[in-house]
């Protein structure tokens, strides 16, 4: 477990932002199971890849006209059963912190995984993001 004083400003970046923080696998449940709607899931973490890019590039992203009905957060290294469940909704990628999923009616319709994400300006984020947006979110 990461220091709460390290993680909890890495936490408020998207939860002062309109993210919510899903801390139980019930949450995770409850939210990425949803029959109708989308939503998207920031797998959040400690690394600069997420406060440079993924953080950044997913707030930039929900200013889209189109955007996700739900957005929800989990902390990988904090929330670490949450995390776990989210990423067993994220399969067949495998774990990757930090990590951005989109589902539509329930399923994972677009992922980013870290790879896609580190030493990628927050606007190539933004604009990937945006791009499954205007297909899944209208």
């Amino acid at each position: 477990m990461y220091p709460v004083e390290l993680t909890t400003p890495m936490s408020k970046d998207l939860t002062n932002f309109g993210f919510e923080s899903l801390t139980t696998p019930e949450e995770v449940d409850n939210a990425l199971g949803q029959e109708e709607g989308t939503a998207l899931i920031v797998v959040n973490s400690v690394c600069g890849c997420a406060a440079a890019n993924a953080r950044p590039g997913a707030k930039m992203a929900v200013r889209n006209e189109a955007k996700p009905d739900r957005l929800y957060t989990v902390f990988a290294g904090v929330d670490r059963d949450a995390t776990a469940q989210a990423r067993e909704h994220l399969l067949p990628y495998p774990p990757s912190s930090p990590s951005i999923g989109l589902f539509k009616d329930g399923k994972l319709v677009h992922f980013l995984e870290r790879h896609h994400i580190e030493g990628r300006p927050a606007e190539v984020i933004a604009q990937n993001l945006k791009m499954a947006f205007d297909r899944y979110c209208k």
